[in-house]
This record gives C-alpha cells, sequence and structure tokens, in this order.
C-alpha cells in the first residue's frame, strides 16, 4: 500500500509572504527591523512569527554559507530508486547521516534526491558504499558537481 499523507496548506497573505522573504535574506533580522521594513508594528510581526511556526510554515531557522565556505567539502548529488514501498525507510536511515545535507522526494525515474558532502574522493568512496548498502535502496547515481551557477 503507498504511503499517503494528508497536507494542509495554510493560508498566506501578501504581509506573510513578504515576511518569508525578508527571513530567507536574513532569518536574524531582528523583529523590530522586520516591522520597519514591512511597514507593521513590532507586535504584529511578533504574532504574524509565532503563527506562521505554529501552523508548521516555519519549521527553523538556519545558516546560508557563502559560496566556497566549505570549498574543502566536494558536493554531490545521488539519485536513488527505492524497493517497492521502503521510501518511508530508506528517508528515516538517510535522514540522520552525517554526509546527507538535504532529502527530496520526487517523481520520474528516482524516487528520492540526496545532496552530499564529502572531504575527499576516498571520503565520498565510503560514502557511496555505505548509502548503497542501506536496506531498501534498489539503485542509485551519483554526480559530483563541479560549479554552482546562480541564474
Amino acid at each position: 500500500m503507498a504511503e499517503q499523507r494528508t497536507m494542509t496548506i495554510p493560508s498566506l497573505d501578501d504581509t506573510d509572504r513578504q515576511l518569508l522573504a525578508l527571513l530567507r535574506d536574513d532569518a536574524r533580522m531582528p523583529v523590530v527591523t522586520l516591522a520597519k521594513k514591512l511597514r507593521l508594528a513590532r507586535a504584529t510581526v511578533q504574532n504574524r512569527l509565532a503563527r506562521l511556526e505554529r501552523e508548521g510554515t516555519i519549521v527553523g531557522y538556519t545558516v546560508k554559507l557563502k559560496p566556497g565556505a566549505e570549498a574543502h567539502r566536494i558536493p554531490a548529488i545521488m539519485c536513488i530508486a527505492v524497493e517497492g514501498n521502503q521510501a518511508a525507510e530508506v528517508r528515516r536511515a538517510l535522514a540522520g547521516h552525517p554526509n546527507v545535507v538535504a532529502l527530496h522526494s520526487t517523481n520520474g525515474r528516482w524516487d528520492l534526491v540526496a545532496e552530499l558532502r564529502a572531504d575527499s574522493l576516498e571520503a565520498f568512496e565510503k560514502v557511496l558504499g555505505a548509502i548503497r548498502q542501506t536496506a531498501g535502496i534498489a539503485n542509485t547515481e551519483t554526480s559530483i558537481l563541479l560549479a554552482t551557477y546562480k541564474l
């Protein structure tokens, strides 16, 4: 039986979208600064943030690194085909892996796409071997990312 999830999509207005855009640029921006940029009262911004967090629209805050900040870490994309309906088990197995930076479900030929990082090609060989041994993985294809271009 295929895994199904019911997802409730919260209703966002233009102010919510502007607030989220500001936070995407700088998640550490103080509420007072957000309020000034949005031309709203500080309490209004604070309440919107609390609501967006409570509804699950905002699930966390993160750090963005400048390109090259982790120049010693080699980036790659691994496309993963999952056996049968074992996607949830594979996701759980890879979720805590130290070399898996992000994990995406997809449609088409591959079920999952993992963003990977490793310190060397030798380390990559070990990481790839370990991931390929994960129960439920039928097939993988990995590409090392040589350059990233912003469009």
